[in-house]
């Protein structure tokens, strides 16, 4: 019988977890209070102890955390925030919908990530922040990114939504910037059982205004000083995290050791991710590329591998940013219309990864 590697599977994923996962969804419960509580304030404290970052803000979901990054800045409606053109379109939303000016810059071909080399031209009068993007789970090249906000008084949003535990010259990705804006989704590397989100950030004024901007812009019940939104991260999904928070370490170092494999197995027919010395990678995506894509595809399937393609479409070609968007992105495009994410979940076994190089290399040969 035909062995099926699946690309995820959440309820494998989990299966660790269940029996503590049980215990504090009981305690969460009986003890009544759901919202803001005790929970909460434990994972922030843990998270913000993980990422050595000075404060952490529990959100509901991802795009609340970048969205009140752009919101606690007040930028004028207009203004240009600097972003990769082969980010999810999350990353893109953020922007529009607090009424800024996305300008798209390439990213290398070899790392996914921004290129550093090509921000300083995007940077006009207009410009007030880059927001870069941790792609797959490989921190950007942050030196120079910091260079050039110091040197045009640019604000740095760190997108890590895919990054949880990444780092750069041994600092983790959410604290180089003003503000770390973390996905929890159910299948990043810290995944919740549902939507859940937090920034990070080191000034005690923006945090103050973001603690406020998640809970109606209030800080004082009824009380209202900004306004703000409904963006908490509930009790339940809190005690969860902080749960799968300790083993964070382990699920980042399985996924590492997944990735070798791939990385020494798998043809040089296709292009591997980038190992590059002085950065930590977590790998919540290993994609390779090829231009056989479509057709290696079709034949993983058939042969019982599930893959996924993050992502096909590249932001500025999207039906939603007709009219926001009128830009060229040649190299986003060859990244998007190239690229396959092979299975490297924290339930996949070495046999699994074995199984997927050779009949890929197989493909290949």
């Amino acid at each position: 019988m035909m062995k099926v590697v699946e690309y995820e599977n959440l309820s494998k994923l989990n299966a660790p977890f269940f029996d503590e996962y049980e215990k504090v969804f009981s305690k969460v419960a009986r003890k009544g209070w759901y919202v803001l509580g005790e929970e909460v304030q434990a994972f922030e404290n843990e998270f913000s102890n993980f990422t050595g970052a000075k404060y952490c803000l529990g959100l509901a979901n991802g795009l609340e955390a970048l969205n009140l990054s752009l919101k606690a800045f007040e930028f004028d409606a207009g203004s240009e925030v600097i972003v990769p053109s082969n980010t999810y379109i999350a990353t893109i939303l953020s922007i529009v919908q607090n009424n800024l000016k996305p300008v798209l810059v390439e990213p290398d071909i070899k790392t996914y990530n921004i290129d550093p080399s090509k921000i300083e031209a995007a940077i006009s009068s207009k410009t007030k922040a880059i927001m870069i993007v941790h792609l797959y789970g490989k921190a950007c090249e942050m030196q120079p990114i910091i260079d050039l906000c110091e040197k045009y008084n640019l604000k740095l949003i760190e997108d890590c939504a895919q990054a949880h535990g990444a780092k750069y010259q041994g600092k983790q990705v959410g604290t180089f910037g003003d503000f770390g804006a973390f996905s929890f989704y159910p299948t990043k590397n810290l995944g919740a059982l549902g939507d859940a989100g937090a920034i990070t950030c080191r000034d005690e004024e923006h945090y103050l205004k973001i603690k406020a901007l998640r809970n109606y812009g209030s800080h004082k019940k009824y009380y209202n000083q900004y306004v703000g939104t409904n963006s908490r991260l509930d009790e339940i999904q809190a005690a969860f995290l902080r749960i799968k928070l300790r083993k964070l370490n382990d699920i980042n170092l399985h996924k590492r050791m997944l990735s070798k494999i791939y990385h020494e197995k798998l043809t040089d027919k296709v292009i591997k991710p980038i190992v590059q010395e002085g950065y930590y990678d977590v790998f919540h995506i290993y994609n390779l590329r090829t231009d056989n894509r479509d057709e290696l595809k079709k034949y993983l399937e058939k042969n019982g591998v599930m893959t996924e393609i993050h992502y096909p479409v590249s932001p500025h070609k999207q039906v939603a940013m007709r009219g926001i968007i009128n830009t060229d992105c040649p190299i986003s495009d060859k990244i998007h219309q190239t690229t396959l994410s092979l299975p490297i979940s924290y339930f996949h076994s070495e046999e699994d990864i074995n199984l997927v190089c050779n009949l890929i290399n197989g493909f290949y040969d």
